[in-house]
């Protein structure tokens, strides 16, 4: 079997049948979501204001009942306590919990950052100890990497670690800021520098040792009751044995734990927005003015297909990208590496695509909860309101895990490593890409049949993105790096190329399953994806081409990108109205 690679999508042509979707799911998997969203409806909403609250101890008896749900242990192996599950059903759990306000802050970081670098890094010992306990909900995990002096660059922390005098400790000494899960966790993931050492190593630190305070609870804009706060180590003894893999491997850790702390946030965000679109179809059905309700006006159904269309966009990409990970893991599972080690190498080849999607699901919701609160009116500014807390509690994802800004540019300089080690040849499409912009034109027929025109629009985006990174790359050479609005320009037209054609295979290999009648909404939402994101990438690619170009060249890129990005007249109107109109009726995201 050969897997796709991280980043191949932009030169490789995929088939509907070998991506996986939503509608697949098993009836097994099925449950499990269906057991978290019973969760969060009986354990999560009635009690917000008690959470926001910081009622002392109530984030921690969530975490626990969730643990005997078995909720806090589904990528554990089943030796460790864990329920063994593959990677997209843990996705499945995260988005499922996605709706829960700040208790997915919390259950993120204990069953990802807190808990996978001890899982994917620990020695059998360290497992034993401490895996089993997590995974009960026993004890609560931290991850305690961001500094005062150390956001986005976390290799610049300060924090330090100095073996004792008689080789048993280190003594770990520093300030970590933005931890979650601070206030309850009895285990601590610390990154430090050994001595002089240039790069991070990781320790396993238990919270209750001596040396440790904590700040008071940061008060936040919104995540209220997700424990917050600075974590201090002031000559913490940590035993030898609690070194988390070899020294200097922390950066590394860090780098590939991110890796999937991004895509499981972005799915986390996809399930918090289908929440947003069943409250604001709720409300625009109840609401009346004019002597109707709201539902029935055009402008209140644009938003409501809007922010359907996307979400239904971001979910394809992110079980696209999920299943193309297990896949990965699973080759390197049949030869010979170990589980632990081929899930990280397995999501460190998808590292473009968990990068793009963090970016495009914490927009989304971004998106989503702003409209929702439009819908709401006056109301939406209310604190009784869900939509008001919703609001405050999106915005930090365009923050966590790495700033959308540099995700943007780690994944266009990823693209490009992988294609300057001869992981992807790009040379040879963007060759042929500028080859065809000195051609004539074609006029002849393509494809015929079902999403023949978005297949084509596809095609061409995919040419003006190896067009615009391509031309810059020449032009700007080893300054690439520092031009970040010109990577930021080629990231969006990446990740907007990524979307579309994850929903199009996905609807494709629906139609497959269920005929064209029964899918003909989901048929609206890819055109309507694909209009709009014709725009967005050539004006992305325009703002781009306009910054290092000019001259015959400028003229020539910008025909080019034109011919790329063209796309027929589209009732853009009509298929927004027609997927709202399906919510409205069902009162809830039903895609």
């Amino acid at each position: 079997m050969e897997a796709i690679k991280g980043g191949e999508f932009l030169i490789k042509e995929t088939k509907a049948s070998e991506i996986f979707i939503p509608e697949e799911w098993t009836e097994e998997q099925k449950m499990l979501a269906d057991m978290c969203k019973d969760f969060i409806k009986t354990e999560i909403m009635p009690h917000l204001d008690r959470m926001d609250s910081m009622e002392e101890g109530f984030m921690p008896a969530l975490m626990e009942k969730a643990g005997e749900l078995g909720l806090l242990s589904i990528s554990i192996p089943e030796e460790l306590g864990g329920m063994g599950m593959d990677f997209k059903t843990s996705m499945l759990a995260t988005e499922s919990l996605g709706g829960s306000y700040s208790f997915s802050v919390a259950y993120g970081a204990h069953t990802g950052i807190g808990t996978l670098p001890l899982l994917y890094y620990g020695t059998e010992e360290q497992k034993a100890k401490y895996i089993p306990r997590l995974a009960s909900g026993e004890w609560k995990a931290s991850y305690c990497l961001t500094e005062p002096s150390a956001g986005s660059d976390a290799n610049s922390g300060k924090t330090k670690a100095v073996l004792s005098e008689d080789g048993k400790h280190y003594l770990v000494t520093g300030q970590k800021m933005w931890i979650t899960n601070a206030g309850f966790s009895q285990l601590h993931t610390v990154f430090a520098k050994i001595d002089d050492d240039e790069k991070l190593t990781a320790f396993l630190i238990e919270a209750d040792s001596e040396g440790i305070t904590l700040n008071a609870e940061e008060k936040k804009m919104g995540i209220k009751g997700s424990s917050t706060r600075q974590v201090f180590y002031n000559n913490v003894k940590v035993p030898v044995e609690n070194l988390l893999s070899e020294r200097e491997n922390g950066f590394k850790i860090a780098l590939n734990i991110l890796n999937i702390g991004r895509i499981k946030l972005s799915i986390g965000t996809t399930g918090a927005s289908k929440e947003i679109v069943t409250e604001s179809a709720n409300y625009a059905n109840e609401r009346e003015q004019f002597g109707r309700p709201i539902a029935k006006y055009g402008a209140i159904r644009n938003k409501i297909g809007k922010m359907t269309t996307w979400i239904f966009a971001n979910e394809s990409a992110n079980y696209r990208a999920a299943q193309n990970i297990d896949d990965a893991i699973k080759v390197l599972v049949d030869g010979g590496m170990s589980k632990e080690k081929s899930t990280l190498k397995g999501i460190e080849q998808f590292a473009p695509e968990c990068a793009l999607l963090k970016v495009s699901g914490s927009d989304c919701l971004d998106f989503v909860v702003d409209e929702g609160v439009q819908i709401h009116g006056g109301m939406g500014y209310s604190a009784e309101t869900l939509v008001e807390r919703a609001y405050r509690d999106a915005r930090i994802n365009k923050i966590f895990e790495g700033t959308n800004e540099i995700n943007r540019m780690l994944l266009v300089n990823m693209i490009l490593k992988k294609g300057m080690k001869g992981e992807l040849d790009l040379m040879g499409p963007a060759m042929k890409v500028a080859d065809e912009l000195m051609s004539v034109p074609s006029f002849e027929e393509g494809e015929t049949g079902l999403f023949a025109e978005q297949k084509k629009s596809i095609a061409g985006f995919k040419k003006a993105v190896l067009m615009v990174a391509g031309s810059a790359v020449q032009k700007l050479m080893a300054t690439l790096a520092k031009e970040q609005e010109i990577l930021i320009n080629n990231a969006d037209m990446i990740i907007d190329t990524y979307l579309a054609e994850s929903m199009m295979l996905r609807v494709e290999k629906l139609v497959s399953m269920k005929g064209e009648e029964a899918c003909k909404d989901q048929i609206e939402m890819v055109k309507a994806f694909i209009y709009d994101a014709s725009d967005r990438i050539n004006k992305a690619g325009k703002d781009a081409i306009s910054s290092f170009a000019e001259g015959d060249e400028l003229k020539m890129m910008l025909m080019g990108l034109k011919r790329f990005t063209k796309h027929a007249p589209f009732n853009i109107k009509a298929a927004y109205q027609q997927v709202a109109i399906k919510v409205i009726e069902k009162n809830e995201y039903c895609y």
